[in-house]
């Protein structure tokens, strides 16, 4: 393991003779690992050595991992710092979960301890069975190449709040190439002890049934190299962002202006350009777009809308060959109101689209999945056809009782920027469908006569 660790190091440049390191030592296997490999390989690295440790204030015995970690700081003759906060407190301030809530403390900590006592690195024992986990984590989340770029063997620390130089204090990752399996072998054959974490097995958290269930179980019945296998992929997607990260940048030096995307020759962009570019023009203002949210706003600025909606309370308007973003203010919220004849269509030029209301058979509209049809003889000769409004209320078919739209909007998953446009249909001011669900119990077709159909037609 010693030689693996020096030959990563050494590929990827994370240390240099002269360096100031502090080991990130929570007391578990992995860093309790990195330590002792740094420690035999601190003279043929010539480095100085430091200890950190962060106490998140979750478990009852924190307190003794951190005299576990402070006394083999003592053992060694290093330094010892540590940091301590109150996770809980901060998720629950921040509305965060208590594991991003922790990560976020302790980074920040890490970036004081850098600035104050001029660190050159803070080494951190993500392995490749980290490596792996965190891959198949991204992509359960639906990421692209960045998320699947997984964990960097370096990363630069924050400034601090002040302007740092180009040879700022990193994070740096030496155990990415090395299995837990090698990091608790190495430590059984050293001799030295380390600490578990129960929560480690705690099933509540996303990872660990990734890490004890899911990926297990694809070793098992698929490919029992998997870890490898996701841990390459990882480096193979960080290569391809560091080669798109200078196309994309620079493409917006030249083309933006005024926090405006220029949009001369946008068109003739390859499809993968045009959406990293609309992806890092969002990120400057700054948004973290989803998939679709990216494919609307690059709809936007290829002119097929002029203006969506994008999320925190703004707009993005294609105007004067230019993408820009704005606030959305009340008057930008698109109300409308139109005629749907039954049957007939109608075209909704505030999202461009057509809604084509169709008469059925009742031999045909068996084909159709029950209640979501409407029962023809039930409605008159059009319905309104208006975006969803504060308050609006709705019983779908196969439902129990009567709901706000807004609560069935959140079960749905559907974006609060897109329910503002959300088109409903009502008849005689009573609403018997809305896009994307079942037709109101009341005017469901159960069989009988003829039905009616609403389709959306770009």
């Amino acid at each position: 393991m010693r030689e693996k660790v020096l030959r990563y190091i050494r590929e990827h440049d994370l240390i240099r003779p002269g360096d100031r390191v502090a080991v990130a030592v929570s007391g578990g296997a992995d860093s309790v690992a990195l330590l002792h490999a740094s420690l035999e390989l601190r003279p043929e690295l010539g480095i100085v050595l430091a200890v950190t440790h962060f106490n998140h204030g979750l478990r009852e015995q924190a307190v003794a991992d951190e005299a576990f970690v402070a006394n083999l700081a003592e053992q060694h003759g290093l330094e010892f710092f540590a940091g301590r906060a109150d996770v809980r407190e901060h998720a629950s301030a921040n509305k965060l979960s208590v594991e991003a809530a922790g990560r976020e403390l302790r980074y920040q900590w890490f970036e004081q301890l850098a600035h104050d006592e001029r660190l050159n690195s803070i080494a951190t024992a993500h392995t490749l069975d980290d490596q792996a986990e965190t891959a198949l984590l991204k992509f359960v989340r639906g990421a692209g190449t960045r998320g699947l770029a997984g964990i960097f063997p370096e990363r630069q620390v924050e400034s601090c709040g002040e302007q740092r130089r180009s040879d700022s204090a990193r994070i740096i990752r030496p155990l990415l190439s090395i299995t837990r399996a090698e990091v608790e072998a190495y430590l059984t054959s050293s001799g030295q002890s380390w600490r578990e974490d129960e929560t480690n097995l705690d099933r509540r958290f996303l990872r660990n049934r990734i890490r004890h269930d899911l990926l297990p179980l694809l070793e098992r019945e698929y490919n029992p190299n998997l870890r490898q296998l996701l841990s390459n992929l990882s480096d193979l997607s960080r290569a391809e962002e560091d080669y798109w990260a200078a196309l994309v940048e620079a493409h917006l030096a030249r083309h933006t202006a005024s926090g405006q995307l220029l949009l001369g020759g946008f068109a003739a962009l390859p499809l993968a350009m045009q959406r990293r570019v609309i992806r890092c023009f969002a990120e400057q203002h700054p948004l973290t777009l989803d998939f679709e949210q990216v494919e609307r706003l690059r709809q936007c600025a290829l002119g097929e809308v002029r203006r969506t909606e994008l999320p925190g309370g703004r707009i993005a308007v294609n105007q004067a060959g230019c993408l820009r973003v704005c606030e959305l203010k009340p008057t930008d919220v698109r109300k409308y109101s139109y005629v749907l004849p039954v049957p007939g269509e109608v075209r909704i030029l505030e999202l461009d689209i057509t809604l084509r209301a169709q008469v059925v058979t009742q031999e045909f509209a068996r084909e159709f999945p029950s209640g979501t049809l409407l029962k023809r003889d039930l409605l008159g000769e059009h319905l309104t056809i208006r975006n969803w409004m504060p308050g609006d209320r709705f019983h779908p078919a196969h439902q129990r009782s009567e709901e706000k739209l807004k609560r069935l909007f959140a079960e749905e998953k559907i974006l609060a920027e897109q329910r503002r446009t959300w088109p409903v249909g009502l008849h005689n001011g009573e609403i018997v469908w809305v896009q994307g669900f079942s037709a109101a119990a009341a005017y469901a077709w159960k069989g009988e006569g003829e039905a009616v159909t609403i389709e959306s037609i770009s």
